[in-house]
C-alpha cells in the first residue's frame, strides 16, 4: 500500500485533474465538490466495501445540492468496480432519501470508456456538435494520470479513453442515423434508473 504522503500527492493530482476536466465542461470551481468517500482511501488496488459513512457524505451532497438530474456512470462491469461501487452508493441514498423525504432527483445513467448501451435499452439521446465532442475529449484529456495508457483498459481494447469515447458516440449517432432518424454528428445515450437500491 501506498505511504500517507503518496496517498496525499495522489489525492492532489486526481483533484487537479477532476477540477480542470470540470472547468473545461464549464463548471463554476465554486460549485465542484470532491466527496473523498472512505470505501475509496486504501492505497492500493483493492478498494473497501463501501459503508454507511460513503452513503451519508454522498446524501449530504445530493440534500445540499438540491438537483433535479443526476447523471451516474452506467459502466456497472467496469474492469476495475468502482462505477459499480459509486453508483450503489448514490442509488442508496437516493433510496433514503425517498423514503425519507418524499422525493429523489431523475437519475440518467451513461456508458463511459467499455460499452455503449444497446440501442433498445436508450431512452434519452442527446445530439453532440464536434465542438461538443471536441470539449468532452479535452475533459478526459485533463485526466493526465488516467491518460496513454489506461490502468484498467479492459480485455483487447488497445484504444485510449479519448478514442472509445469518441467512437462510441459517434457510433450512436450512426446508428440512429441509419435507421432512418435525423443525422447527427456524435450522441450521447442515456438509461433511466429504475429506482431500485440494488444492481
Amino acid at each position: 500500500g501506498d505511504i500517507p504522503e503518496v496517498l496525499k500527492i495522489k489525492d492532489l493530482i486526481r483533484w487537479s485533474e477532476a477540477k480542470s476536466a470540470a472547468i473545461v465542461c464549464g463548471c463554476r470551481e465554486e460549485d465542484l465538490w470532491f466527496l473523498d468517500l472512505p470505501f475509496y482511501r486504501t492505497g492500493t488496488v483493492e478498494k473497501r466495501p463501501a459503508t454507511e459513512e460513503d452513503i451519508r457524505i454522498v446524501r449530504n451532497c445530493i440534500e445540499t445540492v438540491n438537483p433535479d438530474q443526476i447523471y451516474v456512470c452506467g459502466d456497472l462491469t467496469d474492469p476495475h468496480g468502482t462505477h459499480r461501487v459509486c453508483a450503489w452508493i448514490i442509488f442508496q441514498a437516493l433510496v433514503q432519501l425517498r423514503e425519507e423525504k418524499g422525493y429523489a432527483p431523475e437519475v440518467l445513467l451513461y456508458r463511459g470508456a467499455w460499452q455503449e448501451w444497446a440501442p433498445h435499452l436508450i431512452e434519452l439521446a442527446v445530439p453532440l456538435s464536434p465542438s461538443d465532442l471536441d470539449r468532452k475529449k479535452n475533459a478526459i484529456f485533463r485526466h493526465e494520470s488516467q491518460k496513454d495508457k489506461a490502468l484498467f483498459p479492459g480485455p483487447d481494447d488497445p484504444r485510449e479513453f479519448w478514442q472509445r469515447a469518441e467512437d462510441r458516440n459517434k457510433g450512436t449517432a450512426d446508428f440512429y442515423n441509419r435507421i432512418g432518424l435525423p443525422e447527427y454528428y456524435a450522441m450521447e445515450a442515456f438509461v433511466r434508473w429504475d429506482g431500485q437500491a440494488n444492481l
